[in-house]
């Protein structure tokens, strides 16, 4: 039985290989995130097929961000699909804007606060105000749900912080940055084991690359689902 608190990452190179990937996972998982690196390679038909034909959940993972009237415009746009997360950047006014195009839809809104592959160095380069990150992405948190997101992407290490936010109640914290014990960090750097981010508050955990790259995709999947549901994974006072 899946687990919609799994999001598999379609990080594949088109349509075909994303097809085949939801192939091998079949019943499994039943949230998948389609990204920018996928929006060329048929995104948009992928998210379609997969919600309409195989009744899965779809993550558009477009991180969203320009002038408000755009990106309201672009949300609108997308609500026509039937999707059920979006993301755009946390900014405020592009949250607020987000929402605006999304409304009368189902799609939630889920605002980025500071990209799981980035450090505190990388934040000084982009001239990103000083701070622990954990403090910054916080904040960030308490704006973006202040401006109606519907929930925010965050590293699983902020996850416990966000959710002391009462504004937090009721929303939605979804992080990348989640990796099984032993498996390669990629190009992230505030990871976590999936048991470990269920447990600080999240709500779903979204893993691309240990599971695609898996030698059995599906195998990999029911072994994150499994720890998702152990004993370690459970919250306290829950």
């Amino acid at each position: 039985m899946s687990d919609d608190r799994l999001i598999v990452a379609l990080d594949v190179p088109n349509v075909l290989d994303g097809l085949a990937l939801a192939e091998k996972l079949g019943d499994a998982v039943s949230f998948y995130k389609i990204g920018l690196g996928m929006l060329t390679g048929g995104g948009f038909a992928l998210a379609n097929e997969l919600k309409q034909d195989h009744g899965k959940r779809i993550f558009l993972d477009m991180k969203l961000f320009d002038i408000g009237a755009t990106v309201e415009a672009a949300t609108r746009g997308i609500s026509q699909y039937d999707l059920d997360f979006l993301t755009v950047h946390g900014d405020p006014h592009v949250v607020r804007a987000a929402k605006e195009g999304a409304s009368g839809s189902d799609l939630k809104i889920l605002a980025v606060t500071i990209l799981t592959s980035l450090d505190r160095e990388d934040l000084d380069a982009s001239c990103i105000k000083p701070g622990e990150i954990s403090d910054l992405v916080q904040e960030r948190a308490g704006q973006a749900f202040a401006a109606g997101a519907d929930g925010v992407i965050a590293s699983p290490q902020e996850a416990a912080l966000i959710r002391t936010l009462p504004e937090a109640e009721g929303r939605l914290i979804v992080t990348p940055g989640v990796r099984p014990a032993g498996a390669a960090l990629g190009d992230q750097k505030r990871v976590a084991t999936p048991a470990r981010a269920i447990a600080d508050g999240v709500d779903h955990i979204v893993v691309g690359r240990p599971v695609w790259q898996a030698e059995s995709p599906l195998d990999a999947a029911q072994a994150i689902l499994s720890e998702m549901q152990s004993a370690q994974a459970k919250r306290p006072n829950r």
